[in-house]
């Protein structure tokens, strides 16, 4: 049995988009028959003002000008609606988008706000699935950094910021890397907003960025994908030897690996976040001394 955990304000919306759907011509997307437009919908709500982020994954542009066309109800019926994109994924694979967004709106970004940290989400950027302990985990980062002498850091795999814009001191100098574009985007905005002159954001690769350095800060924050922050920037990280790492992640398994190729580092703190209630994931984040 599959239980559904839906919040219960978001029934008008699913409500007003099932006839949108039809009114549309976006025939759901047959996984057997390869057929059909409309793959997935996305829905992304700000814990901040309560506006709405709205994604269309289709197959196609076929359907887009109908789409169009059908708009101005969809956005009558949920002025709550802020962003509305479509996003093309022709690939008959098990990939939720594509590379290509198609803004209906003028806004582009959501607003949020964490612990008084101004944050956007745009379509294609990594943001916490669960903003109530997103909003813990960047609290506790911000209190781990605050206790150690640290002038200078990096926040790789920085996403829209949300580490590094907590972290961070009007004093302290923070580069933050992200290969999205729309994320890098993001924290800009936000840094901006907060008046951060001395934090750099930049669309790169983490791994390279950070192996092409010839020295590094005192402080390395990381939080990767899945697969962890892997071998090559285990042995940089290894080799160069900043004071202090914060690694955060949502699987303990290939941290630990990771851990396991730093041999100069302690664990000093460790604390779990129930990051994805009711099943068996979670985020952990730790941080290690150079012994």
């Amino acid at each position: 049995m599959t239980a559904r955990f839906i919040l219960p304000h978001f029934a008008p919306v699913f409500a007003a988009l099932k006839p949108f759907i039809a009114r549309a011509g976006l025939t759901p997307y047959n996984v057997a028959r390869k057929r059909g437009e409309l793959k997935y919908i996305l829905l992304t709500e700000s814990q901040s003002d309560g506006g709405m982020m709205l994604r269309f994954v289709l197959r196609s542009e076929t359907k887009l000008a109908q789409l169009r066309k059908a708009l101005p109800w969809l956005q009558e019926q949920l002025p709550q609606l802020k962003v509305i994109t479509v996003n093309i994924q022709p690939v008959h694979m098990a990939i939720m988008e594509g590379e290509t967004e198609i803004y209906l709106t003028e806004q582009q970004a959501l607003a949020e706000r964490f612990n008084d940290v101004p944050l956007w989400i745009r379509p294609q950027s990594f943001f916490q699935t669960n903003p109530a302990v997103a909003s813990q985990l960047y609290a506790t980062a911000r209190d781990w950094v605050r206790q150690l002498p640290v002038k200078h850091m990096w926040d790789l795999f920085c996403g829209v910021g949300g580490f590094g814009l907590h972290c961070a001191t009007p004093d302290m100098q923070l580069t933050g890397i992200e290969i999205a574009s729309e994320a890098i985007a993001c924290a800009k905005q936000s840094a901006a907003e907060l008046g951060l002159t001395r934090l750099q954001f930049q669309a790169l690769d983490s791994t390279q960025f950070a192996t092409a350095q010839g020295e590094v800060p005192e402080l390395v924050l990381v939080n990767p994908p899945r697969r962890g922050i892997g071998k090559p920037l285990c042995d940089y990280l290894s080799t160069m030897a900043p004071r202090f790492i914060i690694y955060s992640s949502c699987n303990a398994q290939t941290m630990a690996k990771d851990i396991r190729e730093l041999p100069g580092y302690r664990i000093e703190r460790v604390q779990l976040f129930d990051m994805f209630p009711h099943t068996a994931h979670y985020e952990v984040m730790t941080l290690l001394v150079k012994q």
